[in-house]
């Protein structure tokens, strides 16, 4: 083989190279939280957390435990807490429906309703 043969086989090989095209892979897509499992915000900023049928509710200055208690489904879109408030010493109960995966509509056994939002974290 002469050196120009090798040379114009060279070229050809790193033209050839140079128009793969890269492929890039996606980045997966975040896991949506399924059911109440993870943390909620309520509009005055207090957090509530549902882990493993414990439920508590903190500050976000301070992280204070304000309230704690237990929570179990009802239905697919429907759960009941049950919580002992740790600053006026009451207990109380509230169902809240799952009116989307990032929604809570709460009502307290008074009557009082509040939505909760997922926590993004």
């Amino acid at each position: 083989m002469t050196p120009l043969r090798i040379i114009a086989i060279g070229a050809l090989a790193g033209l050839l190279a140079a128009c793969q095209s890269v492929s890039y892979s996606p980045r997966p897509a975040p896991i949506q939280p399924q059911g109440i499992e993870g943390q909620w915000v309520d509009p005055n900023g207090i957090i509530s957390s549902f882990s493993n049928g414990k439920f508590e509710t903190r500050t976000t200055d301070t992280n204070s435990l304000l309230a704690q208690g237990s929570y179990r489904y009802v239905s697919n879109e429907v759960v009941e807490i049950d919580l002992t408030s740790l600053l006026r010493q009451t207990n109380s109960r509230v169902n809240c429906a799952m009116a989307s995966p990032s929604q809570l509509n709460c009502t307290s056994s008074t009557g009082s309703q509040f939505t909760l939002v997922r926590r993004v974290v």
